[in-house]
């Protein structure tokens, strides 16, 4: 439950500081559903404890790729499965971007250990794309 006490609480100016946001942002999670900050005179938000570290959830899962509709789906439902298929699905997601930059990686070391003056024409280098046109 949000506390009341205005002074323990922070501004949407003050919270975007905070994380380096634009106050927009916060306005548009908030519309989203991800966020519920308090509100108080004048209908000013006010943002407590809780609100800090549902922000920090969102930057985090955002930091890890989920969309903001993958978030506020898990933020929303109260079923442990469902935030877990949640989970697995980005999981997955990043287990590929994670091969697919390890193969990338290993692509521009071998152009960069490279000998030759022009990499593209080294069999070395063209084995290795031969290997990735043939996958």
């Amino acid at each position: 439950m949000k506390s009341s006490d205005d002074d323990a609480m922070m501004s949407i100016g003050e919270i975007a500081r905070r994380f380096g946001l634009p106050t927009h942002v916060l306005r548009h999670w908030e519309a989203m559903g991800l966020l519920a900050p308090t509100r108080v005179r004048a209908d000013r938000r006010r943002y407590d404890r809780d609100d800090l570290c549902r922000v920090t959830v969102i930057l985090r899962a955002k930091e890890a790729g989920f969309s903001l509709a993958d978030i506020r789906e898990m933020i929303a439902t109260g079923d442990p499965e469902a935030r877990r298929d949640a989970l697995r699905r980005r999981h997955a997601d990043l287990t590929r971007h994670v091969a697919q930059a390890r193969s990338s990686l290993h692509m521009i070391e071998c152009a960069l250990a490279c000998d030759h003056e022009d990499f593209t024409g080294c069999a070395h280098f063209q084995r290795n794309l031969e290997e990735k046109v043939d996958a």
